[in-house]
């Protein structure tokens, strides 16, 4: 009892110096908590916000990749005709396996997919409000794909799938086509040199592989700036194209959008052999949402197929990622230094001017170590309070930094808020330590005689 009566007797006094101790752990507990939490939250966040500028899996046939990889002729995963040869592919997968991507164990990790068919034809005005005859272009480059398609799925559920959702970077002046329709997009750079706009129509001419020349006509509904050489090209409906080249059901590329986890030195092994994991790390990586893991699992599922990640996607969010956690860590780090610092001084100065009082609790008795537990008692106490407070007003912070920097709000962990209270109670001990080292000193005699 007397233990505690002391406890509450020194919280009468001084005031001001342990209002000062529990402020600076509340500061710091504030910035521990939001850092913390925004760290182990921002793999997510960054993952999602850099997944809007376009895909970070690309799938195309096997042997596309083969030839690909042996003349180093593949492109990123946003590239289409525009910007590759002018032949038409000769090897396809089958748009109607596509659907099978939504299938895999990460089928939730994938937030949009678009198939393709990139193929060139000869284009021609058909609209009386443009001359016809300087309106025309061979060898244009034509994607065919999904807008905003509505898929079923065997389990009942459904997902809208197509660039809509792919390209949102994209500055498009009028509106997105229907999917199995005869409306479609241009480029600017295209949209410029036939002097065709928004409503106009167009005229599409293939030549086909059995040597047929087919037709199709296009109602442009929006023109758009991708800001590159895709500005050349023409999108419209996935099964357009395919009437057009007459190539039912086919396609030559698949885009995919995933949330991943950034590479770590197993996915990298992975990536370069799973066979040569052990039954653990081949286990570890299969479940875990890998970039090259997530394509493993699509390869599974659609036959023929080779799906790669986007390498510059996959290290531009490693590096953005390792570089932001770093930051707030030290900030983290810096903050304890700091509240480890000012603890020190303030327990210090509280000890000077409380000598008299200690020697007296010496005097009387008490041992060195019952008046060290004493003074740890209240800086623990105080600490506590400054510490929930600062954990509080933490998850408010880290709400903000979320709601600022990404978008959305920080999902708070427990583990957050566990690793800050070990961290503080670590960095209280160690602030006072060289305090508690003088009570040891103090000599009751010479204190109370005013020496």
């Amino acid at each position: 009892m007397f233990f505690f009566r002391m406890i509450f007797r020194s919280f009468s006094r001084q005031f001001k110096r342990r209002l000062l101790i529990a402020v600076t752990v509340c500061l710091s507990a504030t910035v521990s908590v939001a850092m913390l939490g925004v760290v182990f939250d921002v793999g997510d966040k960054l993952n999602a916000e850099l997944s809007t500028y376009g895909s970070n899996i690309t799938v195309q046939p096997k042997a596309d990749a083969v030839v690909n990889d042996l003349y180093n002729t593949g492109g990123d995963a946003n590239s289409n005709a525009s910007g590759t040869s002018e032949s038409d592919p000769t090897t396809f997968l089958k748009e109607s396996d596509a659907l099978k991507i939504k299938t895999i164990f990460w089928a939730f990790n994938i937030t949009n997919f678009a198939p393709e068919l990139n193929i060139h034809a000869d284009v021609n005005c058909a609209s009386e409000s443009v001359d016809s005859s300087s309106c025309k272009a061979s060898g244009v480059p034509i994607v065919g794909t999904w807008f905003a398609k509505t898929l079923h799925m065997d389990s009942g559920e459904s997902t809208v799938a197509g660039m809509n959702g792919m390209r949102s970077w994209w500055k498009l002046d009028g509106s997105w086509p229907k999917d199995d329709s005869a409306q479609g997009l241009i480029g600017t750079t295209l949209a410029s040199k036939l002097g065709v706009g928004k409503g106009d129509t167009v005229t599409l001419y293939k030549t086909t592989a059995d040597g047929s020349r087919n037709k199709q006509r296009i109602t442009i509904t929006g023109i758009y700036d991708s800001g590159d050489s895709d500005n050349n090209a023409m999108y419209i409906p996935s099964s357009t194209a395919q009437v057009l080249a007459n190539l039912p059901d086919s396609i030559d590329k698949i885009e995919v959008k995933a949330l991943t986890t950034p590479d770590n030195d197993l996915a990298r092994k992975a990536s370069k052999n799973p066979n040569a994991l052990t039954q653990d790390e081949w286990e570890t990586w299969y479940c875990t949402a890998y970039p090259s893991s997530i394509a493993y699992q699509i390869e599974e599922v659609i036959p023929g197929s080779v799906a790669k990640q986007v390498r510059q996607v996959a290290a531009l969010q490693g590096d953005v990622l390792q570089k932001t956690q770093a930051v707030m860590v030290l900030m983290t780090v810096l903050s304890l230094v700091a509240a480890a610092i000012a603890v020190a001084n303030l327990m210090a100065a509280s000890i000077g001017e409380r000598g008299s009082e200690l020697a007296l609790l010496k005097a009387i008795g008490a041992t060195d170590g019952a008046v060290s537990r004493l003074m740890l008692a209240e800086t623990a106490v105080i600490s506590l309070v400054g510490a929930i407070v600062g954990a509080l007003l933490g998850s408010g912070v880290a709400q903000i930094v979320g709601h600022v920097v990404f978008g959305s709000g920080i999902t708070m962990r427990p583990m957050v808020f566990v690793l800050v209270f070990v961290l503080l109670t670590l960095t209280v001990l160690i602030a006072s330590f060289s305090s508690i080292r003088s009570i040891l000193g103090l000599k009751p005699a010479e204190v109370l005689h005013g020496r």
